[in-house]
């Protein structure tokens, strides 16, 4: 079922947005693949973020302090899971990498039109702008429910292994303007670089762009 424009949804008490027609990045991790310290630090910085713009008086200038905050969170977030020695890394599985890769491309044109994607050993970057409905727009979280409850059923078959393989929760930004549009871009395309990954690394896709 389509949500109306300019929807605000919780999953486990958390806010996600979704502007109908607009691009989303998204980033949606393995579970287990962050360990509890470094949780905790992430935690301790977004809580002294929200403090500091609590002071901010003006509420355009809050909204754009949130909206910075929320950026560099993100990207010491991003930076740990690359650097995570955590044992969750089975997307370096080619076969597990291939499911998931295959699903997210199964629903291009179906449920959304896929700009760009990176399946790295431990999370998945993709930007998408989810298609209208006959009632309004395709679902942001029932996307990712039906995308992550399949991959990790096929996922744990192949690793021979049961219980939770996504970290429930996932991280998506409505993407502004073509500017925002072009730096995420950049960002998910040379996040195989940064990473130290091979040169070779298939699962990166711009072909959009």
């Amino acid at each position: 079922m389509s949500r109306p424009e300019n929807q605000v949804y919780y999953e486990r008490h958390l806010p996600h947005y979704q502007l109908n027609g607009a691009s989303i990045f998204i980033t949606f991790r393995l579970v287990g693949s962050l360990p509890i310290s470094i949780l905790n630090y992430l935690a301790e910085v977004e809580r002294q973020k929200e403090l500091l713009a609590e002071n901010i008086s003006d509420p355009i200038a809050r909204k754009e302090a949130i909206t910075k905050s929320n950026k560099i969170l993100f990207g010491k977030w991003d930076g740990e899971l690359d650097l995570s020695k955590g044992e969750s890394k089975w997307l370096s599985d080619r076969n597990v990498a291939e499911v998931v890769w295959n699903s997210i491309h199964y629903r291009d044109g179906k449920e959304y039109i896929l700009d760009a994607c990176c399946i790295m050993p431990n999370h998945v970057h993709m930007v998408i702008n989810p298609l209208k409905t006959g009632e309004g727009y395709q679902s942001l979280s029932e996307i990712m429910q039906s995308l992550k409850g399949y991959t990790a059923r096929r996922a744990n078959i192949i690793l021979g292994r049961s219980g939770q393989f996504w970290q429930h929760e996932s991280y998506d930004h409505v993407v502004r303007d073509a500017g925002e549009f072009k730096r995420i871009v950049d960002y998910i395309v040379d996040n195989p670089c940064r990473a130290g990954l091979p040169a070779n690394w298939v699962y990166n896709r711009f072909e959009n762009i």
